[in-house]
């Protein structure tokens, strides 16, 4: 009986052995799916926090650009990880910011194209890549022989006599800045794109509260008014001759909306070389950069640009480029490595 006993005891201490061996598996099970599952909320939370803080631009290099393709590869983009913001970077930017309410379409990446992407990255979704802007475009213009500009949202688009914008391309966030014009009429050679007229309002503020007098003569242009602009000139002066300081319809940096021509009354409103001999040329030439701007066509750099020297013909591209395209004293050409 007391054998009897003894083992009975042994058996039930060895199931309740076993019983509690497999609770406190299961609880190490529950601990370990648990810990994993934080670990990837917090990588997860982790990865969002490390886009890059600072703005990016074409051009730029470094470990903040692939971090950045990084998170645009997240939502559904297939970049290579090169850490170069190259055109594909620059097109991805571009197609995701087209995606966005608010989100001004420039290809380049600033705060509010960070945000946007933080929000997207957390609810976990994808963009519909190329619905923005396709990776491909295709667009009638009247040079068969230049290159159809593929991302005419880009501030730093190259637009020249090798490069053509696309005769449909119309920039859908045109606004007239609020600075003075030497007429009255509501033209649309008053508009500029948004971004561009933000940063142009600043610019004459600067050159008012510096004692100048700017005003704007000609901002954006559509490819259907620079063909009859171009075919006028043509008819007046020849065409070899117009070609030097007139576009030809497409490759106008006017029909971007990132060109303003400005001038002052001290030579009566005129588009001239004598502009930039002007108290407000020469602020001009000295100060546009702070505000995103550059000469367009310098004096001295006209092999390369091909068309005359233009104090007055400012061009947006973000401060960033402006600062060193304006310091080197170099063209958007040689800064693009496209001369």
């Amino acid at each position: 009986m007391f054998k009897k006993r003894t083992v009975l005891s042994i058996v039930m201490l060895s199931l309740l052995f076993f019983i509690t061996a497999c609770n406190s598996e299961n609880t190490n099970g529950n601990d370990a799916s648990n810990e994993a599952q934080q670990s990837s909320e917090s990588e997860t939370e982790e990865g969002i926090n490390e886009l890059p803080e600072e703005e990016l631009n074409k051009m730029d290099q470094g470990e903040a650009v692939q971090t950045l393709q990084e998170g645009l590869n997240e939502i559904g983009y297939s970049l290579k990880l090169n850490g170069n913001f190259d055109e594909a970077t620059t097109w991805a930017v571009t197609d995701f910011q087209l995606q966005q309410e608010n989100l001004q379409a420039i290809g380049a990446y600033n705060e509010e194209t960070k945000k946007a992407l933080e929000d997207v990255l957390a609810a976990g979704d994808e963009i519909d890549v190329g619905a923005g802007l396709p990776q491909e475009v295709e667009a009638s213009t009247s040079d068969e022989e230049a290159n159809v500009v593929a991302n005419p949202y880009d501030q730093l688009a190259l637009v020249n006599k090798q490069n053509t914008l696309p005769s449909d391309y119309d920039p859908d966030d045109l606004v007239v800045p609020d600075i003075p014009f030497p007429f009255t009429e509501d033209l649309p050679k008053k508009q500029m794109r948004e971004v561009a007229s933000d940063a142009l309002e600043d610019l004459f503020q600067a050159a008012d509260e510096a004692g100048l007098d700017l005003v704007a003569q000609s901002g954006y242009r559509s490819y259907e008014r620079q063909e009859a602009i171009f075919a006028s000139n043509a008819n007046e002066h020849g065409e070899e001759a117009a070609n030097q300081f007139s576009a030809q319809p497409g490759q106008s940096e006017h029909q971007t909306g990132l060109t303003m021509d400005v001038t002052t009354p001290s030579i009566n409103n005129e588009l001239t070389t004598e502009f930039g001999e002007t108290d407000e040329g020469k602020w001009v030439a000295e100060h546009a950069a702070d505000y995103g701007f550059i000469i367009r066509y310098l004096e001295g750099q006209e092999e390369i640009t091909e068309y005359q020297y233009e104090p007055w013909h400012l061009r947006y591209v973000g401060e960033k480029p402006a600062q060193e395209i304006m310091s080197q004293e170099i063209t958007l050409e040689a800064y693009l490595d496209e001369e």
